[in-house]
């Protein structure tokens, strides 16, 4: 998969077939989406998505964007594994805060893209003061003979799949129902680093989760999780917490693996299949939170 981070210097040397999204979790709905266009791929022509560094709400209103279940590198990671040839990865600026809905059908889409086909979402809005919608995409598009199609938001049980959906699942603890609409497990992924010992000096040693600021992760509890470590899998324990016990902190996620003793500091530790186990509790001391931690690992294992 070809990726593109300014369309400056973007020459089209293939008719596009294109979705424009944020692609937050790549979940099933978006490929659905671009399953079919990859469907429509014929001699000449080439699938891509249209997506952003950043999500749109992080530059428009920082204070209100939601935290993302994918970040950059793993929407990357996904969306190449859909299949799709090219991904236009853009900041999201005032450049285009600024670009009028017109000018962005006929000047960036038609001209400098190339594009052939689209088909985005049936609420889709652009261009600047969000002033473009599909009507208007659809009476341009088609008018230079490009597909368009504004297609509603897949539904599962009722429900329709969105980012925002799978987000309240996560948020509730319901891990199996967002992995479903995800198409994939939900993953919390992070670099190994130093914490503060506290594990080893209890029996447990935890590898502790450097995680990206703009990462949703579950609600502080304990969870039974597989650790994923350069691509072999790993029953584990995880706690996200303040660790109240110890006079509260900010919050960590650390992870201990039974039976693993290997030093992997620095190295990229994965976590998916989440379940709950426990909510994050205070004890009296050591004996207590010890006594807890083992009945912790064997509800976890079991």
């Amino acid at each position: 998969m070809r990726i593109v981070r300014s369309l400056d210097t973007y020459e089209a040397g293939a008719d596009l077939l294109l979705s424009i999204g944020v692609f937050d979790g790549v979940h099933i709905g978006h490929r659905s989406v671009l399953e079919r266009l990859l469907a429509m791929r014929r001699f000449g022509t080439i699938v891509g998505a249209l997506t952003f560094e950043r999500h749109p709400q992080a530059f428009l209103q920082p204070d209100q964007a939601p935290k993302c279940l994918t970040t950059l590198d793993e929407k990357i990671d996904l969306l190449a594994g859909v299949g799709i040839d090219i991904l236009f990865l853009l900041p999201f600026d005032e450049r285009i805060q600024r670009t009028s809905a017109h000018a962005f059908l006929e000047d960036v889409l038609l001209r400098r893209l190339r594009t052939r086909a689209l088909i985005v979402g049936d609420q889709w809005r652009f261009g600047e003061g969000r002033s473009g919608d599909v009507a208007l995409a659809r009476n341009v598009l088609t008018a230079h003979d490009c597909f368009f199609e504004a297609a509603p938001l897949l539904e599962r049980d009722g429900e329709r799949v969105s980012s925002s959906r799978i987000r309240e699942l996560i948020g509730q603890m319901r891990f199996a129902e967002a992995d479903t609409l995800l198409g994939s497990p939900y993953r919390v992924r992070g670099n190994v680093v130093l914490g503060d010992g506290r594990g080893h000096e209890l029996g447990y040693p935890t590898a502790n989760l450097a995680i990206e600021p703009e990462k949703l992760i579950p609600p502080p509890a304990v969870y039974a999780t597989t650790a994923w470590h350069k691509g072999n899998a790993y029953p584990s324990v995880t706690s996200i917490g303040d660790k109240p016990t110890f006079g509260g902190g900010a919050l960590t996620v650390e992870t201990y693996i039974p039976g693993f003793d290997a030093t992997i500091y620095g190295d990229q530790l994965s976590l998916s299949q989440w379940r709950f186990v426990r909510a994050q509790q205070r004890f009296d001391g050591r004996a207590a939170l010890i006594e807890q931690i083992a009945l912790d690992v064997k509800q976890a294992l079991e």
